[in-house]
């Protein structure tokens, strides 16, 4: 899917308070900075990664406590900027890692070696361990990235309770379940970061705070390390301030890991061959069709600040080349977007036991074992756990399947129904190369279409609403059109 390579970024008058003046470094700007300026800083040596490092842990400091967006520190990150320095000093540009010297904040749900928790934002994790770090850790780590911390999440990935405060209006919801992830980066705490979504989760956050998010092609990134709620529907991707540093980190992180071989194995075949950023070109646009889901989601008032400003881009894409094929519509939108009647919801509860009991049993050490182990530790620490705020009937209602019997299999079938019928039919019958959406605060919007069938979408800043809160313009495909 082409897109435009870049988008306006604005903070409201109250979080430019909060956050202060920005850091300057021999002439160089930290703050709002891309992975291809810090580079270019650390070239001209006008910058080094302690450095970068130091700014970003005192951002952390200052600005963490209201916003609730880091719910770890790495204590080895200084060093680890250290040895990025060192390694930088003794070899050419060349033969470094695309993300080399850059901090990256991981969501809590995405297991790291020791000493960092990896809890999923549950305390009954606190103090689990894990033999080994997730695999897209290992590519972060192998493209000479510094692990910053872990970002906070809505727990259990939005099964239970929700967590920090959007950074440009403290009263809008920063959305889940990656909110940590994409908090994070509006407020200038790290360069980048990664989330996982499972129904939404990467790519409501990142319109909820003007950024770019991209929600991979089921299978493109490993799995293996992550606190599951669907192998079926999990995807790992990046969250970034724009295109170009999004699609950089998607580049590292996708690909084949034999210890999720099976999903990798076959996503990986997707990987165009000279990577993803060879579709960082301004005429990218030239010649795509694009189709515009007008029904349901277009759902504002002609007038209002939304509609003018989605008529203003669809004239954009017309501009920069695209065709815009108008008006269109998925078969079954509504039946898709109800989790119930799709049987996304029955589905998935039974996934999440069976795939949290695994995750557990194999962890080296933990607390709990299984989902009934998590269950009974809410109940013992109600206070802690905040029990009569948010409850956990999500969990009772997971802990109550028996596996993938009929009923569960029944979905599945529906499920595949619906996306072979929906979006794959209208994509074929339109020859588009994409469709494209609203992201925005109005009652419907398209992640449901793109979870239940796998398949990729980038959403990128599309403006600011009357309250001052972002939107998005998101862009969605079949499976393994990431970006193409």
């Amino acid at each position: 899917m082409a897109v435009p390579i870049s988008a306006p970024r604005f903070l409201l008058l109250q979080v430019l308070l909060l956050i202060g003046g920005a850091a300057v470094v021999r002439g160089f700007e930290i703050s709002e900075a891309t992975i291809e300026g810090i580079h270019l800083a650390f070239s001209r040596n006008e910058l080094t990664s302690r450095r970068l490092v130091e700014f970003y842990l005192d951002r952390i400091r200052t600005l963490n406590p209201r916003l609730r967006a880091v719910i770890e520190v790495n204590p080895a990150a200084l060093s680890e900027a250290d040895r990025a320095d060192e390694k930088r000093r003794c070899l050419v540009y060349g033969d470094l890692g695309a993300l080399h010297g850059i901090p990256v904040l991981l969501k809590d749900n995405i297991a790291t070696a020791s000493p960092l928790n990896t809890t999923a934002g549950s305390l009954a994790l606190v103090g689990a361990t894990s033999a080994r770090d997730a695999g897209v850790v290992t590519r972060l780590r192998r493209a000479g990235a510094v692990i910053l911390g872990k970002a906070s999440m809505s727990e259990w990935a939005g099964f239970r309770s929700s967590s920090g405060l959007n950074p440009y209006n403290p009263s809008a919801t920063p959305c889940g379940s990656s909110s940590g992830s994409a908090i994070s980066v509006a407020a200038n705490m790290v360069t980048v970061s990664l989330g996982t979504e499972t129904d939404g989760s990467i790519i409501c956050p990142a319109a909820s705070q003007a950024l770019v998010g991209i929600k991979p092609t089921v299978g493109l990134t490993s799995l293996a390390g992550v606190v599951p709620i669907s192998p079926r529907q999990d995807t790992v991707g990046p969250i970034g301030r724009t295109v170009a540093d999004a699609v950089r980190v998607l580049e590292v992180i996708a690909g084949y890991d034999p210890r999720d071989s099976m999903a990798t194995a076959k996503a990986s075949e997707f990987i165009p061959p000279g990577g993803y950023r060879q579709f960082l070109r301004e005429d990218g646009l030239r010649g795509k069709r694009l189709g515009i889901l007008r029904r349901p989601f277009f759902a504002f008032p002609n007038g209002s600040v939304l509609a003018d400003d989605f008529q203003a881009h669809l004239r954009t894409l017309r501009e920069k080349g695209a065709i815009v094929v108008d008006d269109l519509e998925i078969a079954d939108t509504s039946t898709i977007l109800n989790p119930t009647e799709s049987g996304e919801e029955a589905l998935l509860l039974a996934e999440f036991k069976l795939s949290l009991n695994a995750y557990l049993a194999e962890l080296p050490c933990s607390p709990v074992r299984s989902l009934a182990d998590v269950i009974a530790f809410n109940a013992a620490n109600p206070a802690e756990e905040r029990l009569e705020e948010f409850g956990q009937d999500i969990l009772l209602m997971s802990q109550a399947t028996t596996g993938i019997g009929p009923a569960e299999r029944q979905a599945l079938a529906r499920l595949e129904e619906l996306s072979e019928a929906g979006l794959e039919r209208l994509m074929r019958e339109e020859r588009l190369d994409a469709v494209v959406t609203p992201e925005a605060t109005v009652p419907t919007r398209i992640y449901p279409v793109l979870a239940i069938g796998g398949y990729p979408g980038i959403v990128v800043s599309a403006g600011f609403d009357g309250e001052g809160v972002p939107f998005g313009i998101c862009f969605g495909g079949l499976r393994g059109s990431d970006l193409a």
